[in-house]
């Protein structure tokens, strides 16, 4: 197949040229005539991206798969533009074994349309065995997601835990960093106020700046410390950004981070609204805090962009304050967000190429994917910037079949998205025929 007189976005710069895809891989990038077994696509106007990789979600396989699933939520991925994730531990069971990882492993090599990897879970249950194995293999540790199965399953909130995770483990840590403790204070006394029916304005009130600066001053002092590959995980504050820095390049990084777009495109002005369907943990904050955490984007504070995907049915988010759980779908929607940006001239395109493809594959060391490179494999997303379409129930592919995005209307569409070198999805259709790959390591197999 060849792509014919495409914008390419690629480390920095965009430059027009053909690109042809063999066997998988991105074959060659220049000028070229396809031959008579080649399909040809006419890229002229239109705009190529690497496959974005989205570092964080929850696609609840295996586990509470009525909400979504490995097939059903990859499937919205691969339309959104996104050829490869990594998913959270915090399935049922939850990703405490190397035989629970393994299970994950196996069940997206039978459904996932996207390529895939899965963080191993730490917390006290299993920190003694995860630290007496090489832990380095794994793409990286983390508690996210855990707190939902017990209190004391962040490592915020155990630093007993985290002292001897962060001075043993050879692998990174990614974390949620929230004070459980300070967030307990502030629930006591809206309860006070409110009972069970505490408006959902006051959600980035409980789960505040201040316990959100706490958790990730504290796991940030002890990294440095031990000299630990520390990654906080879905940042929401102006605050919390000044800890981070952007005078040496990703690559030396030890501590890094990443913004997920909810906290880039919503702010607390959208509660009264939208009300639980925006509730996360942590919380979408003031349109201060918004405007904060895209400029320390701009300026490389903040290291990727993810999603934090986590779908729940809209029964269940459209209880109470206390029962509405945190999180919601945006898989599908995250790369029309960040060019919906663009468009307002918030952010250049090379910058959003960046933030989700390149870093994310540096952050973690992923081989030969997230950059349009010869030899790379071919994961790539064309890009039209002038076509205007409405988020509906019609086009809407989350299994929960809901967003909070419902209404919006982007300027942008996707219209081909290629994982692994194959068409899986062209202008609305998709091929079905190929499942995605596991993400491999750099010098790792």
């Amino acid at each position: 197949m060849i792509i014919k007189k495409v914008s390419i976005v690629n480390e920095g710069k965009i430059i027009i040229a053909d690109v042809s895809i063999k066997n998988g891989l991105i074959h060659k990038i220049g000028e070229m005539d396809p031959t008579a077994n080649e399909t040809v696509i006419n890229g002229t106007g239109k705009y190529l991206f690497p496959g974005i990789i989205d570092g964080q979600v929850h696609f609840r396989e295996p586990g509470p798969t009525h909400k979504g699933d490995l097939y059903t939520e990859s499937r919205a991925a691969v339309a959104g533009g996104v050829t490869s994730f990594i998913d959270m531990p915090n399935t049922i069971p939850n990703v405490l074994t190397i035989e629970n990882l393994h299970d994950k492993y196996k069940l997206a090599s039978e459904k996932s349309l996207a390529n895939y990897s899965f963080f191993m879970g730490v917390n006290a249950d299993n920190i003694d065995r995860l630290l007496g194995m090489d832990t380095s293999g794994f793409i990286g540790l983390s508690d996210d997601g855990l707190y939902f199965t017990k209190k004391g399953n962040l490592l915020a909130d155990r630093p007993d835990v985290m002292y001897k995770l962060f001075k043993e483990s050879k692998s990174i840590i990614a974390v949620h960093a929230e004070d459980e403790q300070i967030i307990d204070e502030n629930e006591k006394a809206l309860r006070k106020q409110y009972g069970e029916h505490i408006p959902m304005r006051y959600h980035p009130i409980i789960r505040s700046d201040a316990a959100c600066y706490a958790a990730s001053k504290k796991m940030i002092d002890m990294a440095v410390k031990f000299g630990t590959r520390l990654h906080i995980l879905h940042l929401s504050t102006e605050v919390e950004t000044n800890l981070f820095r952007n005078d040496i390049p990703l690559s030396s990084k030890k501590i890094t981070t990443e913004v997920s777009v909810q906290h880039l495109w919503f702010s607390d002005q959208d509660y009264d609204r939208l009300g639980s369907l925006i509730k996360w943990n942590p919380a979408i904050k003031s349109e201060k805090d918004r405007i904060g955490l895209l400029q320390a984007l701009l300026d490389d504070r903040i290291d990727i962009i993810t999603t934090d995907h986590a779908p729940h049915t809209l029964e269940e988010k459209k209880q109470s304050y206390f029962k509405a759980p945190s999180g919601g779908p945006m898989v599908q929607h995250s790369l029309n967000i960040m060019l919906e940006l663009h468009k307002l001239g918030k952010i250049s395109l090379e910058k959003i190429v960046e933030k989700m493809c390149h870093n994310v594959a540096i952050l973690y060391g992923i081989e030969k994917r997230g950059f349009i490179r010869e030899g790379y494999y071919a994961d790539m997303v064309i890009v039209d910037l002038n076509s205007n379409w409405t988020v509906g129930v019609e086009n809407i592919l989350y299994k929960c079949g809901w967003s909070p995005l419902h209404g919006t209307k982007f300027h942008t569409k996707i219209t081909h998205t290629f994982v692994n070198g194959n068409l899986l999805y062209d202008n609305g259709h998709f091929n079905e025929g190929n499942k995605g790959m596991p993400l491999t390591l750099v010098n790792k197999e």
